[in-house]
């Protein structure tokens, strides 16, 4: 214990329980590990639903990527089950990567929508909704989902 002008300082430990510690972990490397994915299904959809088409230099250009890195990735989503390529036509979603996507979609905007209810300004609120859209939990997001649905009465 550290002493300062009379008064004693106790410093109480921020470490939690191990196990709880260990899910933590886990679930944060799964999430990383799907956001990729679901970030290029989901714009892949917006692409499609936008122009009808969704190329690999548009993917690249809105990722801000190099057209190598997304050709990597389209191979990856293929093999997944979440796309289809076809030769000068372009990408096209399969019913499973159209389920994540809208999927995708929506937890995006329960989050956005959250942050824009307490303040957060539509511009920014959009930004950070692209990095935790992926990092909340079910519960946690049927919280926001709540909480945007009837502030008042939260």
């Amino acid at each position: 214990m550290n002493e300062k002008k009379g008064q004693s300082l106790r410093i109480e430990s921020s470490l939690v329980a191990a196990d709880t510690q260990t899910e933590s972990f886990r679930q944060a490397r799964h999430n990383r590990r799907s956001e990729l994915v679901e970030d290029y299904v989901e714009l892949i959809a917006d692409l499609l639903a936008d122009g009808g088409e969704a190329r690999q230099v548009d993917i690249a250009q809105r990722l801000g990527v190099a057209q190598p890195t997304v050709a990597k990735m389209l191979k990856r989503l293929i093999a997944e089950g979440y796309i289809q390529q076809r030769p000068y036509r372009g990408v096209f979603l399969t019913d499973t990567g159209k389920i994540l996507a809208r999927v995708s979609r929506e937890r995006h905007q329960i989050v956005e929508s959250f942050l824009c209810s307490i303040g957060v300004c539509v511009e920014t609120a959009r930004i950070d909704a692209e990095g935790i859209e992926h990092h909340v939990s079910p519960e946690t997001l049927d919280a926001l989902r709540k909480f945007t649905a009837s502030p008042g009465s939260y």
